[in-house]
């Protein structure tokens, strides 16, 4: 049995593949890598370098022989949408509004020096931009805009931007945490303690329904009280053997007399 160690870049410990040759093709090596590292081979692919020499195995027919060391990465694998796609590249950011402020060689340009100290001093600036890039194109289905709690736009693009008849302050809560079998969807959120799910369908639990629809009774003001079923009970006697004979009261502080062994108050007895 051969084996060849291979070890993840972000790792520290290493591992081994065994088989039963001098050499092993590249695509069987990380067949048998995500086997034993349980890695989905449709969602992520494996990018296999020499860890000598640094360099990278692109051919999967190649042929690693025995007793190697191989750094593995997890990369995506082909032909998976990537999310980088939803967000602009960096040739679509906006452009500086003068054209001297992006030309390399300042010294030709037909330009006051005014504008070529403002050129300078924006690209020396250039690799501290804090510039984060912009979601571009159609959101994901499940996506709502947590501005108005609709779908199909994001909240950068929301039609109620600049609408002054649009209150912001009423925001949409969501039923986060409140399983789907207790919500009951409703028309919209004039429905008191309506809920945006994340189907983007409103919806109010079902506990709540049942009690907004038992309406509270009140009472007409200045009503007389009726009286409690304790008060008009008559109360219950006292034991004998919990009253002073004394004070004929409960007895505080009880105290056993020595002579009759009766039991008194402290104070009554002393």
């Amino acid at each position: 049995m051969f084996s060849i160690h291979y070890k993840f870049f972000s790792k520290l410990d290493h591992n081994m593949v065994l088989f039963n040759a001098h050499h092993i093709m590249m695509s069987d090596l990380k067949r048998q890598i995500m086997r034993q590292e349980h890695i989905n081979a449709t969602r992520s692919d494996l990018q296999i370098s020499n860890a000598e020499t640094n360099e990278e195995y692109t051919d999967d027919d190649a042929l690693i022989p025995k007793n190697s060391s191989v750094i593995i990465r997890r990369i995506p694998a082909k032909g998976v949408k990537s999310t980088k796609q939803r967000f602009l590249s960096c040739s679509d950011r906006p452009a500086p509004s003068s054209g001297s402020l992006m030309i390399s060689n300042l010294a030709e340009v037909n330009a006051s020096e005014e504008d070529k100290i403002k050129a300078v001093m924006f690209q020396s600036s250039q690799c501290y931009s804090q510039y984060m890039d912009k979601l571009a194109g159609q959101p994901p289905p499940n996506y709502i805009c947590f501005r108005c709690g609709e779908t199909g736009h994001y909240i950068r693009n929301c039609p109620t931007i600049g609408d002054k008849n649009f209150d912001a302050s009423q925001r949409i809560k969501r039923s986060a945490g409140i399983p789907r079998s207790f919500m009951m969807e409703v028309a919209d959120t004039s429905v008191k303690g309506a809920m945006l799910t994340n189907t983007g369908v409103y919806a109010i639990p079902i506990i709540n329904a049942e009690s907004y629809a038992i309406k509270k009774k009140e009472k007409p003001p200045f009503l007389p009280q009726e009286q409690s079923s304790c008060s008009s009970e008559e109360k219950d006697p006292v034991p004998d053997e919990l009253l002073c004979p004394i004070c004929k009261d409960f007895m505080n502080d009880a105290a056993v007399t020595p002579c009759c062994g009766n039991s008194y108050c402290d104070e009554c007895e002393f």
